[in-house]
C-alpha cells in the first residue's frame, strides 16, 4: 500500500520496506505525549535544533499501520536510511501539523 499525499501520508523506507506515516489526530496526540507541544517542535525543525530522536518518535507515532519490527530496529532503520532520504516526509508532516488537511 502506498501513501496518499490527498490524506497527508507520507512514505518511508525503513530497513527496505516502505512505510506509511499519516499524521492522524489520534498520532500526533501521541507524538505530543512523548515529544511535548507540536509547535515547539515545528520551531526545533525550523531552526534545525529537531534531534534524530524526536524525528524518529514522530514518524513512529504517525506509522499508518503498526510497525513490522520493534522501535529500536525502526530507529535503527531510519538512521541508517540517513537524513536526505527521511526529509521528504518529515516536511510533509510538519506541513500537516502546521496547515492541517
Amino acid at each position: 500500500m502506498s501513501a496518499n499525499p490527498v490524506r497527508g501520508e507520507a512514505a518511508i523506507r525503513v530497513n527496505g520496506l516502505e512505510l506509511v506515516l499519516r499524521p492522524s489526530f489520534a498520532a500526533l496526540v501521541s507524538a505530543e505525549a512523548e515529544l511535548g507541544p507540536l509547535f515547539a517542535l515545528v520551531e526545533r525543525a525550523a531552526a534545525g535544533r529537531l534531534a534524530m530522536g524526536e524525528m524518529v518518535a514522530l514518524f513512529w507515532h504517525c506509522l499508518r499501520e503498526p510497525a513490522p519490527m520493534p522501535r529500536d530496529a525502526f530507529a535503527e532503520g531510519v538512521a541508517a536510511g540517513g537524513l536526505a532520504a527521511a526529509t521528504p516526509a518529515l516536511k510533509l508532516l510538519l506541513g500537516q501539523i502546521l496547515g492541517g488537511r
